[in-house]
């Protein structure tokens, strides 16, 4: 299975050192990638700066990638129906692309072309950090499907 995760912005050295230490750890359970791309130059306004934004990232998913989209719009799950999400696209084989915005978020019209919306839940969090969340949320996923020990939580 090929998950790439594809996020706006460059993560500062606390940040990229966490999720480089999760992106390894996924690369055991599938073909992970992380694409980083600029934040949008100065445009006259959010809208304008998001559908830039949308549309490089659309511009580098893989070709015929399941989209998700990581937006505060779409459905929480817990871990363990992460788990099930996670089961249900290895299943599909097709590759998967999971798109996190800048400072701003994602551009609605990428949200609404993406198969599913996963919300991190209502909190606002610094995009920097919500990347770090995806990645070991998805490493957590990975442990709970093979029954290994990391996920130490209640079965859901």
């Amino acid at each position: 299975m090929r998950i790439t995760v594809l996020a706006i912005g460059r993560l500062r050295a606390h940040f990229r050192s966490t999720c480089d230490l999760y992106a390894d750890r996924l690369k055991r359970y599938c073909t992970f990638d992380e694409v980083e791309l600029r934040e949008a130059g100065r445009t006259p306004s959010v809208a304008l700066e998001r559908a830039d934004e949308g549309a490089r990232l659309t511009a580098r998913a893989p070709a015929g990638a399941f989209r998700v989209a990581v937006a505060r719009e779409g459905t929480a799950w817990s871990s363990a129906e992460l788990a099930a999400e996670l089961e249900r696209w290895r299943v599909a084989a097709r590759p998967v692309a999971l798109f996190l915005g800048g400072s701003h978020g994602l551009d609605p019209s990428l949200i609404a072309s993406a198969g599913r919306v996963w919300s991190l839940g209502p909190l606002t969090l610094p995009h920097e950090l919500a990347r770090v969340v995806v990645l070991e949320q998805l490493y957590r996923a990975w442990t709970i499907l093979l029954g290994e020990p990391y996920h130490k939580g209640r079965p859901d």
